[in-house]
């Protein structure tokens, strides 16, 4: 007769052998999922950076070629840290284009406000207020006045919250134009970032109520135009492209007709977009000195998908000597 040995786990041993079994499905899992994570996010990374690269490379085509609007306006529009505004012709077809590149939490606006007086040396007040909705960066007033400037000693004076800008039309305006003269640009961030702006433009003595310009009898008319960008606390760093075509008869570029485009996500940038230099390689800092010395550019983009993780953020740069300036 034969007797068989048989040889079983116990409970314990069973329950040791699931435990460790476990443990490495587990780790293995977690493995996976970790490579995946990372791996994923590499290749975001890599199409994040050649998405900023090819909008980067279309935007120093359209830059180079930069040049006078339609309706006879300065190549340069706005040159902000975050935010160009050119003219070119982008689509090679005859017509030039109101070009904006910029980031896609820096909101841009502007508001126009007319004042006209009826005394003789009178004053114009226009305030501006509840304009803002996030961190303003940067704002500018552009002043423009017509009346009784023919003489050299006829001439305006404008403030904004008390602090004296300069004089508007002290030299090359006419009697009663019936346009718009003696147009200056005053950087005014430093009143505008509360919300709340008031300007005052003092016509001095010589200033005569003569002039019938869309109201009888006037001395003086005074229109400003505030613009300013801002950064909002939304958004993901959409560095985005708005273009407006002209308008015929009579030219115009309508800012509601503006037509933007997300070139890329993800542009983390906390230095500028945009510097600006002159034609001997200094950067320009001042406001407006930028639209009328800048002769090369730089553009410099920071690219990176999710900011806790790794690889570190990629940096894209490149310079722009447009040719018409």
């Amino acid at each position: 007769m034969f007797s068989i040995s048989q040889k079983s786990f116990t409970l314990v041993e069973t329950l040791v052998a699931i435990s460790v079994f476990s443990l490495i499905l587990i780790v293995t899992s977690m493995s996976v999922v970790t490579a995946y994570r990372a791996y994923r996010h590499i290749w975001q990374q890599s199409l994040a950076i050649g998405e900023a690269r090819r909008g980067l490379e279309t935007m120093v085509k359209e830059i180079r070629e930069a040049r006078p609007g339609d309706d006879g306006s300065y190549p340069i529009v706005k040159a902000d840290d975050k935010e160009f505004i050119f003219f070119s012709d982008i689509d090679k077809d005859g017509e030039t284009e109101r070009v904006r590149y910029f980031l896609g939490f820096v909101s841009s606006g502007s508001i126009t406000k007319e004042s006209v007086t009826f005394i003789d040396g009178g004053a114009c007040v226009i305030v501006f207020s509840d304009f803002l909705q996030g961190e303003l960066k940067t704002a500018s007033a552009q002043i423009s006045v017509e009346g009784d400037f023919g003489n050299k000693k006829e001439y305006a004076e404008a403030y904004v919250d008390g602090r004296a800008l300069g004089r508007i039309c002290e030299r090359g305006c006419s009697d009663c134009a019936g346009v718009w003269q003696g147009t200056n640009t005053f950087d005014v961030a430093d009143e505008a970032f509360d919300d709340f702006i008031q300007f005052e433009v003092d016509a001095n003595s010589q200033v005569d109520s003569s002039c019938n310009w869309q109201e009888e009898s006037h001395a003086m008319k005074v229109k400003i135009e505030i613009q300013w960008t801002e950064e909002l606390s939304d958004g993901r760093g959409e560095f985005r492209k708005g273009v407006i075509n002209p308008t015929l008869s009579p030219i115009e570029y309508p800012l509601e007709q503006e037509e933007v485009s997300i070139l890329s996500y993800y542009i983390r940038n906390s230095p500028p977009i945009f510097e600006y230099y002159d034609s001997q390689g200094e950067k320009i800092e001042d406001y407006p000195a930028r639209l009328e010395e800048t002769r090369i550019m730089k553009a410099f983009l920071v690219v990176d998908v999710d900011t806790t993780q790794e690889p570190e953020p990629f940096e894209l740069k490149t310079f722009v000597y447009p040719r018409n300036l």
